[in-house]
């Protein structure tokens, strides 16, 4: 199979609740976006030769775009040496490496947990080879702002409200996000789901479909740390 897949990353930024489970990051993408039209995502998008430039490795491309793309989509400065608000020079088109030095500021990468990484085979118009990393998300109160045109809407929630919206038939969610929201309605706390990250091998997700006693079945692996590794086809469509 040749490798047609774009590079992406995706940040999933949590926030500790006191007696409860952390809050979750999530946006809202707008209907007229060609991919998960809709949906509720984790901030990111797709890697770009900016990126690359920054950077010494592919990795840290990924955790520097999902840096930028979590503050464009957001406005939440996640892993910056200082809070600033990057979010509206970003948007005109402004480089990233630009802006940030010109405050004067660094990225912190280090904060970045690898935590997954899905790069699904089906033919689609676009594949995503899409690298997930935690996040904790900065002190203070931000106030989240959108952006226009790409996202409807964002909003702290914890994954266990998220899933029940989409059960309701509320939200709409690809099988990705709702395999990781599962991962992480397991965790009380950020130190938590990093702990577990560690303690699981990040290795390329890639799903298949089994037919047992006649019924398709979309399955992940067993071993990576997820709750939940199969779903009905017929229902993983419909997500």
């Amino acid at each position: 199979m040749t490798d047609d897949a774009i590079p992406a990353a995706t940040l999933v930024v949590l926030r500790d609740r006191p007696g409860g489970a952390p809050d979750v990051l999530m946006v809202r993408r707008t209907q007229r976006m060609a991919f998960a039209a809709g949906a509720m995502v984790f901030p990111g998008g797709r890697v770009d030769e900016a990126d690359f430039a920054l950077a010494s490795d592919r990795e840290s491309a990924a955790k520097i775009a999902a840096i930028r793309e979590t503050i464009e989509e957001t406005g939440l400065p996640v892993a910056l040496s200082a809070p600033h608000d990057l979010q509206a020079r970003l948007h005109r088109g402004e480089a990233f490496g630009s802006l940030l030095a010109e405050h004067g500021l660094s990225l912190d990468l280090g904060a970045l947990v690898p935590f997954a990484r899905w790069r699904p085979a089906f033919h689609q118009p676009r594949r995503f080879d899409t690298l997930f990393f935690l996040a904790r998300a900065p002190d203070g109160d931000w106030p989240l702002v959108p952006q226009a045109g790409e996202c409807e809407s964002a909003e702290w929630l914890t994954a266990a409200d998220v899933l029940r919206r989409i059960g309701a038939g509320q939200a709409t969610a690809i099988f990705p996000t709702i395999r990781n929201l599962e991962r992480l309605a397991q965790f009380g706390s950020f130190d938590e789901a990093v702990a577990h990250a560690r303690a699981h091998p990040v290795e390329t997700i890639s799903p298949w479909v089994e037919e047992v006693n006649g019924e398709k079945w979309l399955r992940i692996p067993d071993h990576l740390g997820y709750p939940v590794t199969a779903e009905r086809l017929t229902d993983a469509i419909r997500a």
